[in-house]
């Protein structure tokens, strides 16, 4: 890194100054963020910390990549936003690298994760109507319990967490909830008026629950018999971050829809899509859906540019390779602060032991440390480190993990 700017105010000076003037939606951490650069980032006070979080997979390629940089900054001199009233220059090329990324036909492209659920959602009913013939709003969606898919009033519609849900009622109907890694359940939710079956091939907000093998092309095949679709949510698990570009191609199954997020935009600026077949995303007509700053010229150059990281599968590989690391050191840690843990590729839930602690002490304690994670639930705590990381980063946030369980 670059010297480090300093600010007139410390760390817990800019945590106080916050609380009267930003609303309480998150409970984040007590540390302040200056800078950072690949896997590190530093507070105001120039401390340093590794990032075991990458932004819940948003800042997959590190901290201010620079190829990423280079992209953004070549834009800013040319062209940032049209709104969609024109055409740009960056679109074209973006849509189509993207769909050639993900073996898809069409990209409707949007800014947030959000977003792209909620824009997923109405390209499944509409073809539903349109292309299934379900009655005119009686189409439903089956979802998984535990989900995480966003926070706008549709999606909590369908969470089955009450901190999400609770006091944001009335809810939106259409939604059938069944439980994660069931396929019988799911089959017996399923019925003629099902447009799609919507689902995190991975959960991560959960603690990172991955099915049991089959599942995903269990859903694959039963969305296929009863003439329905398959929205895979892959705005965490997708592009990189498992060891594929996809996490479905872990079972080598192709949904009829993706939705994408995060690492999308390299952690510069917000870029989202609902990729899918023609079929699906062509039965938007103009007027029907939209985004001002969708698909804008930034947000595809920039996106571009982490398609074109993705292209060399470098970051595939590095996952793959880096997860077996993780995964040996926390076998290591089982019995020793670990009780159990889930891990694919570059991304890990780990439960520690409640005697010693909540997830979010224990990500405390780390943070003291001088290595930055996240809590989840209860004592879990979850592991997505930049894909840039090195072997030797990610044995030294172990070793922390072990220092602050045992000592």
């Amino acid at each position: 890194m670059t010297a480090p700017v300093r600010t007139a105010r410390g760390s817990e000076e800019l945590i106080r100054a916050e609380e009267p003037v930003l609303a309480h939606n998150y409970h984040p951490l007590p540390v302040v963020v200056a800078r950072a650069e690949g896997a590190w980032v530093e507070d105001v006070e120039g401390r340093r910390y590794l990032d075991m979080l990458a932004g819940y997979s948003a800042l997959n390629f590190g901290h201010r990549h620079p190829a990423l940089i280079e992209a953004a900054h070549r834009q800013l001199d040319r062209l940032t936003l049209t709104s969609r009233a024109f055409h740009n220059d960056r679109l074209a090329g973006f849509a189509e690298r993207l769909s050639a990324l993900t073996g898809t036909d069409m990209v409707l492209p949007m800014n947030t994760g959000a977003e792209a659920v909620e824009s997923g959602i109405k390209v499944a009913r509409k073809w539903a109507y349109d292309v299934k013939g379900v009655p005119a709003d009686r189409a439903t969606i089956v979802v998984a319990a535990d989900n995480f898919h966003g926070r706008t009033t549709t999606i909590v519609s369908f969470s089955t967490d009450e901190t999400a849900r609770a006091g944001f009622g009335p809810f939106t109907p259409g939604f059938k909830i069944v439980p994660y890694n069931d396929l019988a359940a799911l089959e017996a939710a399923v019925d003629g008026t099902t447009a799609a079956v919507l689902i995190e091939p991975i959960q991560g907000e959960s603690g990172v629950n991955i099915p049991d093998d089959g599942y995903l092309a269990g859903v694959r095949e039963l969305t296929r018999r009863a003439g329905c679709l398959f929205v895979a949510d892959e705005i965490q698990s997708g592009l990189g971050r498992t060891g594929h570009t996809l996490a479905v191609e872990h079972e080598t199954v192709v949904p009829d829809v993706v939705l994408l997020g995060k690492a999308l935009g390299g952690g510069i600026v917000p870029v989202s899509a609902v990729v899918g077949s023609r079929e699906v995303l062509g039965v938007l007509h103009p007027g029907e859906h939209g985004s001002t700053f969708g698909g804008n010229p930034l947000a595809a150059a920039v996106g571009t540019a982490v398609v074109e990281l993705l292209e060399t599968g470098e970051f595939q590989r590095r996952a793959t390779e880096l997860g077996v690391v993780l995964r040996e050191g926390l076998d290591a840690l089982v019995g020793r602060g670990v009780v159990g843990f889930r891990a694919r590729g570059l991304w890990a839930g780990v439960d520690v032991d409640p005697a010693l602690g909540t997830g979010r002490e224990v990500s405390e304690r780390l943070m003291r440390e001088g290595v930055l994670v996240k809590d989840t639930h209860g004592s879990t705590i979850r592991l997505a480190p930049p894909l840039t990381v090195t072997a030797e980063e990610l044995r030294g946030a172990l070793a922390t993990l072990e220092k602050v369980l045992t000592s």
